[in-house]
């Protein structure tokens, strides 16, 4: 039987080609995404946090692409079994993260046409995609040497440590920057729990699931 891993599926260097080339494209077609992305960190004011940066619909969407894959081959090289590592399994997770996005789109919609939340949103999503966008590019080169590395344990902890690093630093980005008050406090820590940290957990036991039925 032939044994089928990271280190010798030919799918994965071409998938990680393509996760190089969105990332690099959505730099090019939006300069200074990713210098915005880094500004995050160190940011005190919203204004500060987000500069001024070309809209280009495909750069974002390049971007978007390349957030999503690093995730899901994060996620595939966490939870693959010793001898299956196929195309599928990283397709499928693909499209539940695509699938939990849009079920989180959803329920944001509907809190804005319940309480008029636009803008509060609009500024909580580029908070969002600046910090998933640092995230995935320090956990994009880690994947290249877990790839290399093949082994599932060493990839939980590098992946479930990197994603316990951005929750913590959304997290404390996010309450210093727009939590002005205990009731805003109490307001954002159940936005946290329930369309932040269930999805994720969500997103996590379905992709470890999904992986081993595969």
């Amino acid at each position: 039987m032939h044994i089928i891993s990271p280190i010798n599926a030919p799918w994965c260097a071409w998938v990680m080609l393509l996760l190089f080339i969105c990332g690099i494209l959505g730099e090019w077609l939006q300069p200074g995404i990713v210098s915005k992305a880094s500004v995050t960190l160190t940011a005190r004011i919203t204004d500060r946090m987000y500069k001024d940066a070309p809209d280009n619909l495909f750069g974002q969407f390049c971007m978007i692409l390349f957030r999503i894959g690093t995730l899901a081959m994060g996620l595939c090289l966490c939870f693959y079994s010793e001898n299956r590592f196929p195309f599928v399994t990283f397709a499928a997770v693909f499209g539940l993260i695509v699938a939990v996005l849009m079920v989180k789109m959803f329920f944001n919609v509907l809190l804005d046409y319940a309480f008029s939340l636009s803008r509060q949103f609009g500024e909580v999503y580029d908070h969002y995609a600046n910090v998933t966008t640092l995230a995935a590019l320090i956990l994009y080169p880690l994947l290249l040497i877990l790839l290399r590395l093949g082994n599932p344990q060493i990839s939980q902890w590098v992946v479930g440590i990197t994603i316990i690093l951005f929750l913590i630093m959304w997290v404390y980005r996010s309450i210093r920057t727009y939590v002005v008050s205990l009731p805003a406090l109490l307001y954002y820590v159940v936005y946290l729990c329930t369309l932040e940290l269930l999805p994720m957990a969500a997103l996590v036991y379905l992709s470890a699931q999904m992986i081993v039925i595969l």
